[in-house]
């Protein structure tokens, strides 16, 4: 079992970093390989399933590309070595294959391909959409087809691996592993004995989508690269009872032991949210029970799970998180590695052995996220920022993997309100956007035939969530607008129509929304969460998002797509709009009310009023002023702050953007290492929401002022809001390099310097002056 997982340490010089650079080929259309399984297994329970197969070859290779996919999960091996993970989450009739080159791995002589499947089954994540166990490797050439899946193979159950079901979690349970009844040795290597095991059982072809019969496993190729995945150790042991602990544990590689019938607790603190996979490495303590307990944070004492406080402080709390237990066998040499990746800042080690003792060997993480990588600079001289900017990265980070994720800790589900933000958080801030894209062929994937998207996708179930479909319009525009590629938007335009035919049903004869269906969820604050409509059944927060939705459109619509369809969605938005400003405008307090009875109000309504630009000018700055004083107005929750800031900056109050992040000056005191969920960080949910995580995209986009004035970013519009600030400068990644901007203030000039990439033209807008800006340097002393 050791080799099961100590080669992760290889992966990121190695196998991953090898798939992400290399060109991948495309599969044969005409697959020869077969989906396998254990023989007598239904493939819809519980299980932990390995493959092997050996191939003698003459010399090594130069190239030896295979094809593999497996559902629920699959780890691949050669050699002993681990060079793939996948496959990356889809759907049946997108079900993915990940390509990788074995050739660095193989040698002259025999060779083990050897493949850990498993099905989670019932406690699988709630993004985990499956037909049934099954495992399949397609080699690329006839060079390869000697390791194409079939009878050859040899499999074994693994009995020693058992489900615990837990509370509320969307993300994977927790496991328990019987040491005593786990494959012994390891079964990865070419000298391990399979002599018992079984022949492999066909399911069925392979087939690509296209040419499969009907929608089971329709094999299309991953369009994402490898996850990272780094070595990564504990930093501080807060407390430990019931043994002596040595000096350099956990930080260093140090032997614990913990003598017979001892109960030992360790509590370990990384010092940082992660996302990782957990290796125990232990030998001894026959029929010790371990337990390996992962927890975001501490809680309270007596407040039954709710309370956090600080989340630096562990005296005086308690740990309540999710559970893998593990029952020794009393060998040498034992290791478990968790099948999925547990997120956690605090680790508890809970060790009670029986009549033998047990030596811990080493414990560490390997830390696993989609491979972003920063490509935006900020240097200010307030270190907040980059404080702030920090931590909204790791909070990014850890929330995208093969999808995005609303929190890693309990749902690990690419919900379309939180993706938004956080692929805006991607163009801000990296090169790379091909999860951008795969979030939103996936959001077309899920549309129902009614038009609507899923409120997230993948997912075994279905949940709608009708506002969020007009946030995936909005997930479209602003593509098009950052990135551009007109073709793969285009392409999604007949999905767009859909959903505006689906809420179109719902219109009155004035446009305004009655009874908007399903779960009209708009935010986390006040009835924001549904029921604010009035006795018509209608409220301006719906209708609002409504009259942006048909302003995106229409806007994608007149350059890339028809324009009978750009003609009709003006129309409706025109419409739209006189019918929000008779229904909700209150003159009297100049703001728009949630509903026809003008009883309640909110930023959030009024936040969009300013979008959407039902006010403009000094009417939207009356507009902003009275949000920000009027405490009785349904407050905006740190998710729908985004549109907030953003509404505060159009309506002309963009140089107070520094004051408006006491939320994060919060969580920062309290200890937080990513943005918590909710607005109130003492009692939130998860500790780690990327949907907060907008000062990334506003440091760049409202302090540096460099936005996308034209569809692909092919024109800069550059309107600093610099308030106090007299000296920053930083750049952000472009379709076409780099965009930068950098201000000082001297003898009471303002020396700015701004360069845009090659072939791409812009404005400066300061204090309402424009200054054209040519592709290359510009220098203004203003």
């Amino acid at each position: 079992m050791r080799a099961l997982f100590t080669c992760l340490l290889l992966i990121l010089s190695q196998a991953f970093a090898f798939a992400q650079n290399k060109q991948l080929p495309s599969a044969p259309r005409e697959w020869k390989a077969e989906w396998i399984a254990v023989p007598g297994d239904p493939g819809n329970t519980y299980g932990v399933f390995y493959f092997r197969k050996q191939v003698t070859l003459q010399a090594k290779p130069a190239t030896y590309f295979v094809h593999i996919s497996a559902d629920n999960r699959y780890k691949l091996y050669v050699n002993g070595t681990l060079v793939s993970l996948g496959p990356a989450r889809g759907d049946t009739y997108n079900w993915n294959y990940e390509t990788v080159d074995l050739a660095p791995y193989l040698q002259s002589g025999q060779n083990t391909v050897a493949a850990l499947v498993w099905n989670e089954a019932n406690l699988a994540p709630a993004a985990q959409i499956t037909v049934r166990t099954g495992f399949i490797l397609q080699g690329n050439t006839t060079a390869e087809d000697a390791l194409n899946t079939n009878k050859s193979w040899k499999c074994w159950r693994d009995a020693g691996h058992q489900p615990v079901p837990g509370y509320f979690f969307a993300a994977s349970k927790g496991e328990i592993v019987y040491m005593a009844q786990a494959v012994k040795g390891d079964w990865t290597a070419p000298a391990f004995d399979d002599k018992d095991w079984h022949e492999a059982a066909k399911l069925t072809e392979g087939r690509l989508k296209g040419n499969a019969w009907g929608i089971e496993w329709a094999l299309v190729p991953s369009t994402l690269p490898a996850r990272d995945m780094v070595y990564q150790r504990l930093q501080k042991l807060p407390s430990a009872t019931g043994i002596e602990v040595p000096a350099g544990f956990p930080e260093k590689k140090t032997q614990v032991t913990i003598p017979a019938n001892t109960t030992a607790v360790l509590l370990l603190d990384q010092g940082f949210e992660t996302n990782a996979y957990v290796t125990f490495n232990f030998s001894g303590g026959k029929d010790a029970g371990i337990s390996l307990g992962y927890a975001e944070s501490l809680y309270a004492k007596g407040s039954r799970g709710v309370v956090k406080g600080n989340r630096n402080e562990t005296e005086g709390k308690e740990f309540v998180a999710r559970i893998d237990s593990i029952i020794a066998d009393g060998s040498a040499g034992q290791s478990y590695t968790t099948l999925n990746y547990r997120t956690y800042r605090y680790l508890r080690v809970i060790v009670k052995t029986k009549d033998e003792s047990l030596t811990i060997d080493d414990l560490y993480g390997t830390f696993t996220g989609y491979p972003f990588r920063e490509a935006s600079v900020l240097k200010a001289e307030n270190p907040e920022m980059r404080q702030m900017l920090d931590i909204g990265w790791r909070t990014a980070r850890l929330n995208a993997w093969e999808t995005y994720t609303d929190c890693p800790y309990y749902e690990q589900l690419q919900y379309i309100g939180d993706t938004r933000i956080q692929a805006m958080i991607s163009y801000y801030n990296s090169t790379d956007d091909r999860l951008a894209r795969n979030a939103l062929t996936q959001m077309d994937h899920s549309r129902l035939p009614e038009g609507v998207t899923a409120s997230c996708y993948p997912s075994r179930g279905t949940q709608v969530i009708s506002p969020f479909s007009l946030w995936y319009i909005g997930m479209l525009h602003d593509y098009w607008m950052y990135r551009g590629d007109n073709q793969f938007i285009k392409d999604k335009l007949l999905g767009e129509r859909g959903v505006l035919d689906f809420f179109s049903k719902y219109q009155q004869a004035d446009g305004s929304l009655k009874d908007t269906p399903y779960w009209a969820f708009v935010d986390w604050a006040g009835n924001m969460a549904g029921g604010i409509n009035g006795s018509d059944g209608s409220a301006a927060v719906y209708d609002l998002q409504l009259l942006w939705a048909y302003q995106w459109a229409a806007g994608m619509e007149s350059k890339i797509g028809m324009q009978d369809y750009a003609k009709l969605y003006n129309q409706k938005a025109a419409q739209l709009k006189a019918t929000i400003q008779r229904k909700y405008w209150v003159a009297g307090k100049n703001l728009y009310a949630d509903n026809i009875e003008k009883k309640t109000y909110s930023q959030h309504a009024n936040s969009l009023a300013i979008l959407t630009g039902m006010v403009n000018g000094a009417a939207s700055k009356t507009v902003a002023n009275n949000m920000l004083r009027d405490t009785s107005l349904t407050q905006c929750s740190v998710y729908f702050k985004y549109y907030l800031n953003m509404a505060l900056v159009k309506a002309g109050l963009g140089e107070n953007y520094m004051d408006w992040l006491g939320i994060y000056r919060d969580n920062i005191k309290m200890g937080l290492t990513t943005w918590a969920e909710y607005s109130d960080i003492n009692t939130s949910r998860s500790d780690c929401h990327a949907w907060g995580a907008s000062p990334n995209i506003e440091f760049f986009r409202t302090v540096l002022g460099i936005d996308s004035d034209a569809p692909g970013f092919g024109k800069v519009k550059i309107t600093p809001h610099l308030g106090k600030i007299t000296s920053i400068s930083g750049e952000i990644p472009h379709p076409n390099g780099k965009v930068s901007a950098g201000y000082k203030l001297e003898n009471g000039k303002w020396k700015i310097s701004i360069s845009l990439p090659k072939s791409t033209t812009g404005v400066l807008v300061w204090k309402a002056k424009q200054y054209h800006l040519k592709a290359g340097n510009n220098s203004l002393i203003i």
